[in-house]
């Protein structure tokens, strides 16, 4: 297998060799080995600092309280199944990294935290497929202002031939990666975009999510475009969702529909939302993450700001799409999610609230036909509609209180996503927009 994938490597040219993770603030990072020492490389890893868990957004120095410092080293492994050769960066290839110590998966590894939530799901008979659905901004270069690319609306042909040319490079590199290509189109704030992937098993969606930021991000530089999946770039624009598309399979076969039932769901999809929205006020410290993201979770925003869920209902944190025929529906849409979490992380802890809801039977409320945001708050709250929490500083106190979050992160992945997070929050919390996005425009 070693000899095959050396010579693949030569035949394809490549002289780096890219390994690759995401840490606790959701930047991307990675080393590189020359091809000459890959085959010592593939056994042992590159080392990395504990303390790369431990960084915050905002500079390379560790969280205090996280627990990790510069003392202790992981071995980053690279998983010969994710091995890509980038049609984006001739000479190079990339592979994911799987963080060891001592020959074991490390506990704050964030891949092999969902590694353990999909063995979690199989302990329940289940299998869960995924995919992550993002939007992004494209922006003008060679300025130091953020300007859009171009100045189009929602689905505007127009911004399908001002950005043709990038939008078919990026998609065939997805392609050239593995990646299935689903519907691309032009989202609502002037140059942004979307562009779905098909849904795959948990892991591979969540190392796919990798692959597509950091395929967009290159391609567009290589059109004298930046993209940037920053939740809030603009205050009076659209934000950039990364919504979680999820179903649920046993023994091969997709178990969300239902033809009994009155809602055309099965008693465990039902469960397993139920236990997500239970969970949604912490589990939001994981799919959104940073401070700017609750810039974008407002109501009337179609960002998922109320803990309720519908059919196509973009206002609900839960969408249930539906579909002419049966069997529909077929899947279920997280909608409070952006690309500034990391995928590993958040798609694990959605994994770990929806479990919860099947464990206990969790019993899912009646869905909401319009739109929360109008609906009299008394209303609401006696519906059990709540408005989630509109800061990181609010869904951080819910998250410490969470002991089955808490539970499935273990406790040191949790102190050391905490602690990013709080400090973040603690750094950050007083800045105005524009201060926010001069810093996460590079790292998102």
């Amino acid at each position: 297998m070693v000899g095959n994938m050396l010579n693949l490597l030569d035949e394809s040219q490549v002289k780096f060799t890219r390994i690759l993770w995401c840490d606790n603030a959701n930047v991307i990072r990675g080393k590189a080995v020359h091809i000459n020492r890959l085959e010592t490389y593939l056994r042992h890893g590159v080392g990395i600092s504990v303390a790369q868990q431990a960084v915050p957004v905002m500079f390379d120095a560790p969280a205090p309280g996280s627990g990790l410092g510069p003392v202790g080293e992981v071995r980053l492994v690279p998983d010969p199944e994710t091995l890509v050769v980038l049609p984006y960066a001739q000479g190079h290839a990339q592979f994911m990294g799987d963080m060891v110590v001592d020959g074991s998966p490390w506990d704050c590894c964030p891949r092999h935290f969902l590694r353990r939530m999909i063995g979690e799901a199989k302990r329940e008979d289940l299998a869960v497929m995924a995919a992550f659905e993002n939007e992004f901004y494209l922006l003008q270069t060679g300025t130091d202002q953020i300007i859009p690319a171009d100045r189009t609306v929602f689905a505007a042909t127009l911004s399908m031939e001002l950005q043709r040319a990038v939008i078919d490079a990026i998609s065939d590199a997805l392609i050239a990666q593995g990646i299935g290509v689903e519907q691309y189109y032009p989202e609502s704030g002037p140059g942004q975009q979307e562009i779905s992937m098909l849904y795959t098993d948990a892991l591979s969606a969540a190392d796919q999510q990798i692959r597509f930021r950091e395929t967009v991000r290159s391609v567009a530089r290589q059109h004298q475009l930046r993209a940037s999946f920053v939740p809030k770039l603009f205050a009076d624009q659209a934000g950039s969702g990364c919504h979680l598309h999820l179903s649920l399979w046993r023994n091969g076969n997709n178990v969300v529909y239902d033809s009994e039932d009155k809602r055309r769901l099965s008693i465990v999809a039902k469960s397993f939302m139920a236990g997500i929205l239970h969970h949604l006020p912490a589990l939001m410290v994981l799919s959104t993450p940073s401070i700017n993201s609750y810039r974008r979770i407002r109501p009337h925003c179609w960002s998922g700001a109320f803990r309720c869920w519908g059919f196509d209902n973009r206002e609900a944190a839960i969408r249930v799409p539906t579909f002419p025929e049966p069997p529909s529906p077929t899947h279920f849409e997280l909608k409070t999610v952006d690309a500034s979490s990391n995928p590993y992380l958040a798609l694990g802890a959605t994994i770990a609230a929806g479990l919860d809801g099947v464990r206990r039977n969790l019993e899912l409320a009646e869905p909401v036909h319009v739109d929360p945001g109008n609906i009299l708050e008394e209303e609401r709250l006696a519906g059990g509609i709540d408005l989630l929490p509109q800061s990181l500083g609010e869904a951080l106190a819910h998250l410490r209180n969470n002991e089955t979050l808490l539970n499935a992160l273990g406790p040191d992945l949790a102190k050391a996503f905490i602690a990013v997070r709080q400090m973040e929050w603690e750094t950050m919390k007083d800045w105005d927009l524009k201060k926010e996005v001069e810093l996460l425009v590079e790292r998102y």
